[in-house]
């Protein structure tokens, strides 16, 4: 069993969690993850390490409370246990011979950026950040941007906050003002992703991105992270999860992260109406 020992709300949809696992955190690196179950029957999600602390023996994981089971772990609190939390898994970012990286994060996917843009740093490199959201009220982590960049630029959809624009719009005039970048570094939605490799596409600058698509068992045993890049067939899980951005099957990609999609609203609908049953009866 894994303790919870702290639990903040970064916005009214995401949760940053430390979970004590010194194992982990003893191994742990930028742009790994790790699998959780919130219990015995639980399903197993993968999340990408937001930090660690070696010391004191604890992972940071940062999660969006939309499906079901990152709901329940919402929902739990400081001193609680999870059932499982097995990691470092993936490969780490790899930060060796960049002298200058741009790290771009869209919405949560910011959380995974965080650590990597930290590593950049850490390793000597100057590290632009471009971070976008769709407004100001779920900005989050801007400080520690701040604190680990040379450059942050804050991007909104709406325009409340930052520059106004997606986060291509802002790498796009970098490009064409002549700023050169040994990689670009893309972490967030897909189709975010697939825009920031287009757009640093004609510039022939190397991008990596970040695929966190449908994993089970994290070793590449049941296939079902199976990613196109370049035309081969690799798992996200152990092949990655950074791949060469230009070369990623989109389209793909997008149509598997979709497959279950039904199932699992369906699955939440089911465990959410035995719940409100499960309360009626105690309350009677």
């Amino acid at each position: 069993m894994f303790k919870i020992v702290r639990k903040k709300e970064l916005n009214s949809a995401v949760t940053l969690m430390e979970i004590e696992a010194p194992f982990v955190a003893k191994k742990a690196k930028a742009g790994q993850f790790i699998i959780f179950r919130v219990d015995e029957t639980g399903e197993r999600v993968p999340l990408t390490i937001a930090g660690y602390d070696r010391e004191k023996g604890t992972v940071a994981i940062i999660f969006q409370k939309v499906g079901l089971t990152t709901k329940m772990l919402g929902a739990m609190n400081e001193g609680d246990y999870i059932q499982d939390f097995v990691g470092p898994l993936g490969k780490p970012t790899n930060t060796e011979g960049i002298k200058r990286v741009c790290v771009v994060g869209g919405g949560v996917g910011c959380a995974i950026a965080l650590p990597s843009a930290q590593a950049f740093k850490e390793a000597g490199a100057e590290v632009d950040v471009i971070v976008g959201f769709r407004s100001k009220d779920i900005v989050i982590l801007e400080d520690e941007f701040k604190a680990c960049s040379d450059h942050l630029y804050l991007m909104t959809d709406d325009g409340s906050y930052g520059e106004h624009g997606f986060v291509t719009v802002k790498l796009q005039q970098l490009l064409e003002a002549g700023t050169h970048y040994d990689e670009v570094l893309a972490i967030g939605p897909i189709p975010m992703m697939k825009f920031v490799s287009k757009t640093t596409e004609p510039f022939g600058v190397k991008t990596t991105v970040s695929l966190n698509p449908i994993m089970v068992d994290g070793t590449g045993m049941c296939g079902g992270c199976r990613v196109t890049v370049g035309g081969e067939v690799k798992f996200a899980c152990v092949d990655g999860p950074d791949f060469d951005g230009h070369k990623v099957d989109y389209a793909e990609l997008m149509n598997r992260n979709g497959v279950y999609r039904d199932q699992e609203a369906e699955n939440e609908k089911t465990h959410m109406c035995r719940m409100d049953k499960l309360a009626h009866e105690l309350i009677r």
